[in-house]
């Protein structure tokens, strides 16, 4: 992994990005601007016996209205893989958006500041560039192929710990109406019984985030979407960790089955979530 010493790609002694993370990273803040206005608003409408579920739906669509027009005023022809709007073809077949506009949706519409717009590039098929931010306390994760991963400007490492006794685990949790509930507990059992805890925060793009920057030891979920880990999946790559799919696939972006962590950890978290199937 020597090419995580080199110096990263417009992050030198001047601070600048490079033009490509500008974009996205403009249009992250831009669409958080927006959110973090709308977060303002959620604990108003916890009092509805509606809820605040309508509102945070047309906050998700604004925010990812704004990332498209940003994105494509900047990259016309780029096509986009989208949550609310799904595949837009673009002229430019080389090149793909995969943006998630408020990834922990259920922690926003609850007044929880645990929330990220996570922009992804895909070129030919793989992933180059990536962010994940969370307006809510201004943390800009962000990563290019090669030039290691970061937040805001401080470089990031996957953690050091080498045992699962002393390791923080992250997982999702299949919720309300999903299938995967019996699997899961199962898989939950042997992993919680060897580590030193599990956390389920409700957002992988910043589960992915936080294993990058040593907060989480390692992650593991199932049926996520590509907007979901996109981000986050080179984020940890750059910060010298390793992506698995749980069942020995090639495309987690494809299946959504994700484990994510340092080595050898990651290693030692898939053999006890093997261990449950």
């Amino acid at each position: 992994r020597g090419r995580l010493l080199r110096a990263p790609r417009g992050l030198g002694t001047m601070g600048q990005l490079s033009s490509l993370m500008q974009i996205m990273q403009r249009a992250a803040h831009k669409a958080g601007r927006a959110l973090n206005r709308d977060f303002g608003e959620v604990e108003h409408l916890q009092i509805a016996r509606k809820g605040p579920a309508d509102f945070v739906t047309a906050a998700d669509r604004r925010a990812e209205e704004i990332i498209y027009e940003e994105l494509n005023e900047k990259r016309p022809g780029y096509g986009f893989l989208m949550e609310e709007r799904g595949e837009v073809r673009g002229t430019d077949k080389t090149h793909r958006w995969i943006v998630d506009p408020l990834d922990g949706t259920l922690n926003f519409m609850h007044g929880q500041p645990h929330f990220a717009v996570s922009i992804a590039l895909e070129r030919m098929g793989e992933i180059v560039a990536g962010v994940v931010y969370n307006p809510a306390n201004d943390e800009m994760f962000h990563a290019e192929k090669g030039y290691g991963a970061w937040v805001n400007d401080r470089r990031l490492r996957v953690a050091a710990r080498r045992e699962l006794d002393t390791a923080v685990i992250a997982t999702g949790t299949p919720f309300y109406g999903k299938p995967g509930h019996a699997r899961f507990l199962k898989e939950l059992h042997q992993v919680m019984g060897a580590t030193a805890g599990i956390r389920r925060y409700g957002a992988a793009s910043l589960d992915l985030a936080w294993v990058a920057a040593g907060r989480f030891d390692a992650f593991w979920e199932r049926d996520l979407k590509a907007w979901d880990i996109a981000a986050g999946l080179l984020l940890v790559r750059e910060a010298g960790g390793f992506i698995e799919e749980l069942d020995g696939g090639k495309d987690v972006l494809t299946t959504g089955n994700i484990a994510a962590g340092g080595d050898p950890i990651l290693g030692k978290l898939m053999e006890k979530v093997r261990a449950a199937n």
